[in-house]
């Protein structure tokens, strides 16, 4: 049996047509007597949806586990309730998964499914409108009585109104199924009502062809302690199998090659951003031969990374849970102070409060990565969704002149290489940065090629071990501020080292000495150094990708790189010229990118806030750069952003 090949102009396009299973013209294996058609398929959206307590996001990260094992390229967007347990069977209870896998490479979890996994009446209504029609929908049937619809506004039921006539509708009694599936383990009705998802997951991997040894061994071992409940959820996700390898209503299954041409030799693995950039930081914390320590307080959707490091002691982790955003940035710096690669990480609201210890780093120019993990805003706003309305903030949001270089990772895979770039900065020019990831990032997944030891960056740092400085007498000193010709950096003294000691604090230092100075000429003198080594920090040129000479430059930052990347790929399939670049070093900017945005007589910035980074870039090159702004929680989808940019080009 062969796999479905696409042509290039059909690979490009990131969104799925509204066809059964996301295929295009689909070859078929006519199977004999008693035997289920095969479909092949280049690519399929699937979405799993119920209530907060049905296990929608397990599901979906089984069914993501598996799916890397096999081959393909993937994206997910997890995306779940604020509420830590909303009404159950309840909109804002609804809470959702949604992987996008292919046999070639892709960008985004996909415009929308081609197949919604219903749990609930909830479910079905809040998701409903992302579905195109002639997509498949499995429901749940046995949700689907007065009352759990009544809750969400259905006056009748929508399997039976007509409602959805334009769907093939799989009516499945999950709930029943698996009851029945479970009857041999003695459990109650609730008890064995929890491993419907399992059947679910069961269905759907027969559906799919997916492994499914792996899902076993996973469920096994996360109920090593309840083995009669280990076995219970695995016969359900066996049952659920045997129910699509033998019912009637799923005549047909579907096949997705691996990616084999999408990526490079290498061992892979499924990662989301929060543990990529995790991994980055214990790895820059090794190529250092620094101790890693972090400082926290836990906050959505950032508090992965403080459970995930807290798992490496072995590694020279220390983590330190703070009572409150403060502490766990003070004793961060204190930790830097010390002679430790330090981290705090956070979500916007944290960065409000730690804003007068960032300030005290850039006065003391220590080492310390601020990891802001961006959510809607403001306030609390909008914890479990993504924004990127952070920038300003991390440009600006200090009194004083206090510049922090900022970084930000454009894919979950990528927050491995930012972590490592935020330390290199930081390390190599004594200064905090920021390091700009979001809920998207963070909560989403993609195939990571694991990189050998021998390709990370040499992050050694050499701490002063002696005098630096001799008087007009000839006695020899240790000058705190005396500074690196090339960095601007300041020496960097472990606390306890002979001869080193010297002041630190927030009160204004003098040039070289150290000493407190209240003078206005050192003052200013103070202030541009510091603005001087920031503006000095070495970032590589901006690469553009411009294959035809467009007129039209997309610009982007952060996590619209895929959504961008899907929606030039699809103008470009289509003959318009568009050009794009993606910034990953957002302060200082990359020193090519006036000259860049010289070449253009159009610049694009999409943006999930109200324009931040083109109002820096409009300030800074005095270009007309124009914004394409989205700030609903989402990210963009690449349909939207492409039609926006046909209208640019057009314009």
């Amino acid at each position: 049996m062969t796999s479905q090949v696409s042509s290039p102009a059909e690979q490009a396009d990131e969104a799925s047509e509204a066809l059964v299973g996301g295929q295009r013209a689909p070859r078929s294996d006519h199977a004999g007597d008693g035997e289920k058609e095969i479909r092949r398929l280049d690519r399929v959206i699937i979405r799993f949806a119920g209530d907060s307590g049905d296990g929608m996001q397990l599901t979906g990260d089984r069914f993501t586990s598996e799916t890397a094992s096999f081959g393909n390229d993937l994206s997910t967007l997890p995306n779940f309730p604020a509420e830590i347990r909303a009404p159950a069977g309840t909109l804002p209870g609804v809470s959702s998964f949604q992987l996008h896998f292919a046999d070639h490479d892709i960008l985004t979890p996909g415009d929308a499914p081609n197949v919604l996994v219903a749990m609930n009446p909830a479910a079905l209504k809040a998701n409903i409108g992302d579905v195109p029609r002639g997509a498949e929908i499995i429901v749940n049937t046995d949700e689907f009585t007065k009352r759990p619809m009544a809750k969400v506004g259905y006056a009748t039921s929508p399997l039976e109104d007509g409602s959805l006539d334009g769907y093939q509708v799989h009516p499945v009694p999950l709930t029943t199924l698996t009851i029945e599936a479970l009857k041999e383990f003695g459990l109650s009705r609730k008890e064995a009502e929890r491993s419907k998802n399992m059947f679910a997951l069961g269905l759907l991997s027969w559906m799919y062809h997916r492994p499914t040894e792996g899902t076993e061994a996973f469920l096994r071992a996360k109920f090593a302690k309840k083995p009669q409940i280990a076995e219970a959820n695995v016969t359900a996700f066996r049952a659920g199998w045997n129910f699509g390898e033998t019912t009637e209503d799923f005549a047909v299954s579907y096949e997705v090659a691996p990616a084999s041409q999408a990526f490079p030799a290498g061992t892979y693995r499924n990662i989301s951003g929060n543990l990529a950039l995790s991994y980055g930081l214990i790895a820059a914390s090794r190529q250092a031969d620094l101790p890693l320590y972090l400082g926290s307080y836990p906050i959505t959707p950032a508090s992965d990374i403080l459970h995930e490091l807290s798992k490496h002691k072995h590694f020279g982790v220390r983590t330190f849970q703070a009572e409150d955003e403060i502490a766990g940035i003070g004793a961060a710096l204190g930790a830097a102070f010390g002679g430790s690669l330090a981290v705090t990480t956070t979500s916007g609201p944290g960065v409000a409060l730690k804003s007068e210890t960032i300030g005290l780093a850039v006065s003391l120019e220590l080492p310390l990565i601020v990891v802001d993990i961006q959510r809607g805003g403001p306030s609390t706003g909008l914890p479990t969704k993504t924004e990127q309305a952070d920038l300003l903030q991390a440009m600006y949001g200090r009194n004083g002149e206090a510049p922090v270089p900022v970084v930000a990772p454009r894919t979950p895979a990528d927050c491995f290489d930012a972590a490592l770039d935020a330390a290199r900065i930081a390390l190599t020019y004594r200064t905090p940065v920021f390091l700009l990831s979001d809920g998207y990032l963070a909560n989403g997944s993609e195939p990571w090629k694991i990189p050998e030891t021998d390709e990370l960056p040499d992050l050694r740092v050499r701490f002063a071990t002696g005098p630096n400085h001799e008087l007009a007498d000839g006695t020899e000193v240790f000058w705190p501020y005396k500074r690196d010709p090339l960095t601007l950096a300041r020496p960097w003294a472990v606390p306890g080292t002979p001869g080193l000691e010297h002041r630190i604090g927030g009160i204004e230092k003098q040039d070289g000495s150290g000493n407190i100075s209240y003078d206005p000429a050192n003052h200013d003198l103070m202030v541009r150094t510091r603005q001087a080594k920031i503006d000095g920090v070495e970032v590589p040129d901006l690469r553009v990708d411009d294959p035809s000479g467009a007129r039209t430059l997309v610009l982007g930052w952060g996590s619209t790189y895929g959504p961008i990347t899907a929606a030039v790929r699809r103008l470009r399939a289509a003959g318009e010229p568009i050009a794009q670049a993606h910034l990953r070093n957002l302060n200082p900017f990359p020193g090519n990118l006036g000259d860049v945005l010289e070449q253009y007589d159009k610049v694009i910035v999409p943006e999930m806030n109200l324009g931040q980074l083109a109002t820096l870039v409009r300030a800074k090159y005095l270009v007309d750069a124009r914004s394409f702004n989205q700030v609903n929680g989402m990210p963009f989808k690449a349909e939207q952003l492409a039609t926006a940019l046909k209208e640019a080009i057009d314009a």
